[in-house]
């Protein structure tokens, strides 16, 4: 491909932006340098592993910078220094002062996992399948002060299945933006785009996930736990208590059965799954994980633990 006559600096964290930058490059797009949270300990050893965004650009080449933040008036100048013509921000998890904003030629370029004004704030993904949303997106915005507030240059839009969990939709949604963000960028320099300013009275915020929300409550209804389920794997799986040791719920789906039987009550085992009564319907769970182990299918798991679930047992 022919390389954009931008400069760009990149600035984002997790895997999902790392995909956006690795598109870049592989675009012939000039990345001049990238941004991205500082390396956090991970794993037993509590050793410093680097950001995705930072094992790609190291990958290719490209200078990394990590500060705490952007507010202070050496990271500004290191900044200014790279002379941006546009600054691409996905998942970065840094807010941009104004002096950042006001920078690049182009402004500021946010790729955000949602049909925005809805979503806007830091787990789209998961409140859009929590709240049961017949379909999520993508939008490429132009940054502004407030948290995702920005007119919108490009949106694109993706039904939610029934099926999909959030890695499912993450990885839809990843091939979605960079293809978007890569249409912005290529007609950027010739002022040709539109932006659609958002309203605001049709906002609603994506909270980040809280550790409690994993918890499953049978009394709730069998389609909201099938969404708790789908929205938190894999990063954090919706767990019970079975035997009192956590228990996650891997997949699932709403059963045909209506019963009225106490909520959390294993009402049928089977080869493959187990069906269990909630606050309104039945929820046939086809794979779960024990504590320390892999997650496995219920006809593994009862092969290996015969007896492990018992129908009239409570959850």
């Amino acid at each position: 491909m022919t390389s954009s006559p931008l400069r760009i600096v990149f600035a984002g964290t997790p895997e999902f932006a790392a995909a956006h930058l690795e598109a870049l490059i592989a675009g012939g797009f000039e990345v001049v340098s990238a941004y991205s949270q500082p390396d956090r300990p991970s794993g037993r050893g509590k050793k410093l592993v680097p950001t995705p965004v930072k094992a790609v650009a190291e990958q290719h080449g490209i200078a990394v910078h990590q500060p705490l933040t952007l507010n202070d008036a050496d990271s500004l100048a290191q900044l200014a220094g790279l002379k941006p013509e546009v600054l691409v921000v996905v998942a970065y998890g840094l807010l941009l002062p104004p002096a950042v904003l006001a920078l690049p030629r182009y402004g500021c370029i946010n790729v955000h996992a949602s049909l925005l004004p809805r979503w806007r704030g830091a787990a789209p993904i998961e409140r859009a399948i929590l709240a049961n949303d017949a379909e999520s997106g993508v939008c490429v915005m132009q940054m502004e002060q407030g948290l995702d507030t920005g007119p919108v240059l490009q949106r694109v839009a993706t039904p939610i299945n029934s099926d999909d969990n959030s890695a499912t939709l993450t990885t839809r949604l990843q091939q979605l933006g960079c293809a978007a963000l890569i249409d912005v960028l290529h007609a950027l320099p010739a002022g040709t785009l539109r932006a659609e300013p958002q309203n605001a009275a049709l906002a609603t915020y994506a909270r980040k996930m809280q550790k409690e929300e994993a918890q499953i409550d049978w009394t709730r209804s069998a389609a909201d736990i099938h969404n708790q389920v789908r929205a938190l794997f894999p990063r954090s799986p919706a767990w019970t208590l079975h035997d009192g040791k956590r228990l996650r719920l891997i997949r699932a789906a709403v059963g045909n059965d209506s019963c009225d039987t106490l909520p959390g009550t294993v009402v049928e085992v089977s080869a493959h799954s187990i069906k269990i009564a909630c606050g309104s319907g039945v929820l046939d769970v086809f794979e779960v994980q024990m504590e320390g182990k892999p997650a496995m299918g219920i006809g593994s798991l009862l092969n290996g633990h015969p007896g492990f679930f018992k129908a009239g047992s409570r959850f």
